[in-house]
């Protein structure tokens, strides 16, 4: 054995972790995988092998699937903060924690990276990913708690997700007073009631 054969490094094999590109690649991935079956099947597994990473490159640069998908929607918060609050409400009182909370969110200092990601949407955006998000992140578990009747859950989340999107953009897109400038409790006392019949009330 040579000397220069001994100091030499072994030979690397497998993926470079780190190379130029990797996150970029990651995002475009996640972008497709989500778009395509949605955030609960997609997984952090399958969208390493899109991007042709290990599994754990991909948890180096977003951490857990939920914060990937943060990421690719360009979210200037961290959803949990919201989904924490929303879960935490009584089921009888939800359509009021479920708006404050939200509207909330809309007019905080973060309430300009939605809007402009909202803007980005309905303005020829990915509405797939925007739908996804809506449905299978912010509003899965509450699906899950007003399904009662059984089946009726879905219905129930889209009502509500239509009234949620209509007052966005009353109050942040087109401005229609007095909306725009209401306080958040007087929103709240005005528009509770109907989101709170849209989850636990009687459906046609």
């Amino acid at each position: 054995m040579t000397a220069e054969s001994a100091t030499a490094e072994p030979a690397r094999t497998g993926r470079r972790p780190g190379q130029s590109g990797t996150r970029e690649a990651i995002l475009n991935a996640a972008r497709v995988r989500f778009g395509e079956v949605g955030f609960d099947k997609a997984s952090i597994r399958s969208i390493a092998a899109e991007a042709g990473v290990d599994s754990a490159l991909v948890h180096h640069y977003f951490g857990t699937k939920q914060e990937l998908f943060v990421a690719v929607v360009q979210l200037p918060m961290d959803p949990r903060i919201v989904l924490q609050a929303i879960a935490a409400a009584p089921l009888d009182n939800l359509g009021e924690h479920l708006l404050r909370t939200v509207v909330g969110a809309w007019d905080s200092p973060a309430g300009i990276g939605i809007l402009a990601a909202f803007r980005s949407v309905i303005g020829g955006g990915d509405t797939t990913l925007f739908r996804t998000f809506m449905l299978e992140v912010v509003l899965k578990d509450v699906r899950e708690r007003v399904d009662n009747p059984k089946g009726s859950g879905q219905k129930r989340i889209a009502l509500v997700a239509s009234q949620m999107i209509g007052l966005l953009t009353v109050r942040k897109v087109i401005e229609i007073e007095p909306i725009a400038s209401m306080s958040v409790d007087e929103l709240v006392e005005l528009v509770a009631p109907t989101v709170q019949r849209y989850l636990t009330g009687d459906l046609p």
